[in-house]
């Protein structure tokens, strides 16, 4: 959780060193188990895209919201997380009405050459079926 909220520290493991210049952050995070966490208020700008472009504009941080899953790309997402990101979306649809369903994209998209999540294992049907009902 400290990655997420540009808190770690790089004197923890040797790694966090080579990783110590970036900024990250996100407006959300979803366990394993379903918890919801909040990390940044959704006026505000959080540093989950990095450089990135989105429908030809770049700096998607300054404009769009980001919800991290707790996993990786080589492991399926669980039940619990599917049906919180998708209230949190539809609460965000409701919110953001102006927001087409076909702008809720991964950072794989925006940022293709340098981000992998959601990854494989990511339903996008099950997602899309959940937010529409």
């Amino acid at each position: 959780m400290t990655f997420f909220l540009d808190r770690l520290s790089s004197e923890a493991h040797p790694y966090f060193k080579t990783i110590e210049h970036l900024r990250v952050s996100s407006h959300l995070f979803i366990r394993r188990d379903g918890e919801v966490v909040q990390f940044v208020p959704f006026h505000q700008r959080a540093w989950h895209a990095g450089e990135s472009m989105f429908n030809g504009r770049e700096r998607c941080n300054d404009f769009s919201i980001g919800i991290e899953l707790e996993g990786t790309d080589d492991q399926p997402f669980e039940d619990q997380q599917y049906e919180h990101l998708a209230q949190v979306t539809r609460c965000l649809l409701t919110h953001y009405s102006t927001i087409p369903q076909k702008n809720i994209v991964g950072h794989s998209d925006i940022a293709p050459n340098r981000k992998t999540d959601p990854g494989p294992y990511f339903d996008w049907k099950r997602y899309h079926r959940l937010i529409t009902e």
